[in-house]
């Protein structure tokens, strides 16, 4: 597989990533550089991991990985998506928004949006491709479509008011629907 394929992958594999960086951006419109360079990697890594992982573990896991993997997906990011937009209803005083900085927020959302990267390394290994290459090209359109869409995001959020967090949920939500829909509608 040419490389050209393979960053046409990689940008299709990281439309997830920018949709949940972008919210990110949005929700946090005062992040920090440091910041962004953390959750882009963490993004990143997980997209461009999970297709290393996928390519090793080849066709032996997948049979059990594809029924359920959609469903992961879709509970992470609705849990994710609803909290959000529960603390953009809450009133100024009691609210908490979705802290983006947690550790445990950002992997939840990497996980999340990088479950098709697996299958995708398990479609590699059946295709014998240069996986490592594969796994650093992904890893790095990831990252830069996180890196921008963090930005775009926080100059959104500037813009739009303290409410914000209710996009940020609706994005996620809507992520983690149209996975589940894909693979059911697939199966159908």
């Amino acid at each position: 597989m040419d490389l050209i394929t393979i960053t046409a992958i990689a940008l299709g594999l990281s439309l997830d990533s920018f949709a949940v960086s972008l919210s990110c951006g949005v929700v946090e419109s005062k992040i920090r550089f440091r910041n962004a360079m953390r959750i882009a990697f963490i993004l990143a890594f997980f997209q461009g991991g999970l297709t290393v992982l996928g390519f090793f573990l080849g066709t032996t896991v997948s049979v059990y990985i594809n029924r359920y993997d959609h469903w992961i997906a879709f509970i992470l990011l609705m849990i994710l998506g609803i909290r959000m937009i529960i603390g953009g209803l809450k009133g100024e005083a009691d609210r908490q928004p979705l802290d983006i900085n947690r550790l445990s927020v950002v992997l939840t959302m990497a996980v999340g949006t990088s479950i098709d990267a697996f299958a995708v390394g398990i479609s590699f290994a059946l295709l014998k491709v240069q996986i490592w290459t594969a796994g650093l090209v992904i890893g790095t359109v990831t990252f830069l479509a996180s890196m921008t869409a963090i930005r775009i995001g926080k100059s959104a959020g500037s813009r739009l008011g303290s409410r914000v967090e209710i996009l940020g949920g609706i994005i996620l939500a809507a992520i983690g629907v149209r996975i589940l829909a894909e693979h059911l509608l697939a199966v159908s």
